[in-house]
């Protein structure tokens, strides 16, 4: 079976969406016939995580994440896109608060709009982990840890 393993080091942003996918999307027509995704982010913004996971997931070929050490905030759910996740002895989950940087001012509307999202992504981001660690020894709040208090999670 061929397998091509892919390394993604950094913060989950466009630009680091764009070329997963490229990358992805190259070692498929290379014929890779697995994935092998070596994970070690702080995470980053909430619409690439999620579009990296749906694009993950939709791959014609098994995905296999691994945690290199460190997989933070939107990273989890990159990690969670695996059909089989591993991760190094001597590793770290964080799940924590969500927050948007604003720049400038803000009228009430966009704050709304800017709440709303937010809430929307805290419950699809508790979903997401909810389906993809159905049936593990310890259920883990979400929400809790997205809203105020923050948990690592070790291997």
């Amino acid at each position: 079976m061929a397998s091509h393993i892919i390394h993604f080091t950094g913060p989950i942003n466009a630009s680091t969406c764009g070329n997963l996918i490229t990358t992805c999307s190259k070692a498929l027509h290379q014929g890779a016939e697995r994935i092998q995704l070596n994970i070690a982010t702080m995470g980053g913004e909430c619409s690439y995580g999620f579009s990296l996971y749906n694009f993950l997931r939709s791959l014609p070929v098994p995905v296999q994440t691994h945690n290199l050490g460190t997989v933070e905030s939107m990273g989890n759910i990159l990690f969670l896109a695996g059909e089989r996740r591993t991760a190094c002895a001597l590793s770290k989950f964080l799940f924590h608060p969500f927050h948007w940087t604003l720049h400038g001012s803000v009228d009430h509307a966009r704050m709304a709009e800017y709440a709303m999202s937010l809430d929307y992504d805290l419950q699809l981001y508790a979903q997401i982990v909810a389906e993809r660690t159905e049936g593990a020894q310890e259920r883990l709040d979400v929400p809790r840890y997205l809203m105020a208090h923050p948990r690592i999670v070790t291997p």
